[in-house]
């Protein structure tokens, strides 16, 4: 496979001086980074790349100790990030080949501001718009290329609901809720939202019988590149202490194909670890939802069934790639240098209390705080991937990147490589409380169905279901103390 190499156009060099979050413009709200605070580490969440942010722009900042050069590669990444891609053919040959299927126009469509999507807006039980950051993984039953997911013979291995001009979207996405009610030990009522997903207007022909599928939310983009850094041994290790201690955590390696590497990795990034590099999800990421083919995804994703969608203008020069490697490399750098911010309020005595039941209820047993990170996966083969500032740090991310069995109510009955249809990655939760500040809503998990920590937390079942049950019985200062606590990460 050829190499990414990564270059500067100078033209592009004047968007941000040093310090200035990623995506400030029109909208962004007011953003503070400021120095670490002097005697207290504890915030940090990522030794001397942490960034002491806040506001709307706290997910957009480049990690704080890259060179200035680096600073100029970040901002040249930034750009193709979040500008829009368009139709081929077009004047713009550096941002054509949009489609002919896809999601969004940009990776920024999804994560807004380098954040978390969220489901859209519901009327009585009922979605009123099509989602954008909610994608829906597709497959049928067996086992495709590599062991992935088996994808659907005519829509793929995921539902496109929009397309360029004479090209059918794939289908529309209709979503309703309903209400489960609960209580806490003390009296307190709660209720949850159940989600049900439902695919209609499909341009190609019926799904058909036995089709698989997996709603999954655009999460924050920060802090990539470090979780790619964690040494695989530590997160084979997690898994061998959770195997060798008492109790129901048992957490797994998701063993996937990587398309840098061309070998199979453990698995990192998604909802279900199916990704293994900050470099294969940026690329696949371009292909499955913006329809923008790479050298190491260089067919447009149209089934023989889509005869419209084969014949649909594609952009590249010369019948070459729609986004050469030198800009893949570029959008790849990007990803693996956004800083996760500092956390906050580490002195609050209710936050404190809160950290002391985290641990007391084995929720530190998954999400482990902290790790010193070595190397990038792909660091030898392709050091202009990813920044050696990333390299020798203690972070606090609370995951052990493992997959978990989380019950029968958060199943999506789809397998994903190893992972099975009642497992999920363990989620980072770093800057989890700045996701209100960063994207106005705080709608957590896979899909977004809880609208809160809290519902988070009552949503686990499974490995989870003892740390649950105990939730269950804490007073109403013990839930807040624990709710404050995560939303200071």
């Amino acid at each position: 496979m050829k190499a990414l190499l990564l270059a500067a156009p100078g033209a592009l060099v004047l968007v941000l001086a040093a310090g200035l979050p990623a995506q400030a413009g029109p909208g962004a709200g007011p953003a503070k980074a400021a120095s670490a605070p002097a005697g207290d580490q504890r915030a940090a969440t990522a030794g001397a790349a942490t960034v002491y942010a806040t506001g709307r722009n706290a997910f957009s900042f480049p990690a704080a100790n890259l060179s200035d050069a680096e600073r100029t590669r970040f901002v040249i990444g930034n750009s193709f990030f979040r500008r829009n891609w368009v139709e081929a053919p077009s004047s713009t040959q550096a941002r054509d080949g949009l489609g002919p299927h896809f999601i969004a126009r940009s990776c920024g469509g999804c994560h807004v501001q380098d954040g978390r999507g969220a489901p859209p807006d519901f009327r009585n039980g009922l979605s009123t718009e099509q989602p954008v950051a909610l994608l829906m993984r597709l497959s049928i039953p067996g086992v495709g290329e590599h062991g992935a997911p088996n994808p659907h013979p005519v829509y793929g291995d995921q539902l496109n609901n929009a397309a360029i001009r004479g090209v059918k979207p794939e289908g529309q996405v209709r979503i309703r809720t309903t209400p489960v009610k609960g209580r806490f030990a003390d009296g307190t009522p709660f209720e949850l939202q159940q989600p049900h997903y439902e695919i209609d207007q499909l341009g190609y022909g019926p799904l058909g019988e036995g089709v698989m599928i997996s709603p999954r939310i655009a999460p924050q983009v920060i802090g990539m590149g470090l979780l790619e850094a964690i040494p695989e041994a530590e997160i084979r290790g997690n898994a061998q202490r959770q195997a060798a201690t008492p109790g129901p955590i048992k957490g797994q390696v998701n063993e996937v194909w990587d398309a840098f590497a061309q070998r199979m990795m453990p698995g990192r990034f998604g909802w279900k670890a199916n990704v293994a590099t900050v470099a294969h999800q940026t690329a696949g990421a371009f292909i499955g939802d913006m329809g923008i083919t790479s050298t190491p995804f260089p067919t447009e994703a149209c089934s023989t069934t889509q005869s419209d969608c084969a014949a649909a203008p594609h952009g590249g020069k010369d019948g070459g790639v729609e986004i050469d490697d030198e800009t893949l490399a570029q959008v790849v750098f990007y990803t693996a240098t956004l800083a996760p911010p500092a956390r906050r309020q580490v002195n609050d005595a209710q936050v404190l209390r809160g950290e002391k039941l985290f641990s007391q209820l084995q929720c530190a047993a998954c999400h482990r705080p902290s790790y010193v990170t070595g190397d990038a996966a792909l660091a030898e083969r392709f050091p202009h991937l990813s920044s050696p500032a990333l390299k020798g740090l203690v972070i606090k991310p609370y995951t052990d990147l493992l997959l978990h069995d989380m019950g029968p109510g958060l199943a999506d009955g789809r397998p994903d490589y190893g992972a099975n249809g009642r497992q999920w990655r363990t989620p980072p939760l770093w800057g989890i409380g700045l996701i209100r500040d960063v994207n106005g809503h705080t709608r957590l998990l896979h899909d977004g169905r809880a609208r809160g920590v809290l519902e988070a937390v009552l949503r686990h079942g499974g490995e989870a279901q003892a740390s649950r049950d105990a939730v269950l019985k804490l007073n109403r200062q013990e839930r807040e103390a624990l709710v404050k606590f995560v939303e200071s990460l």
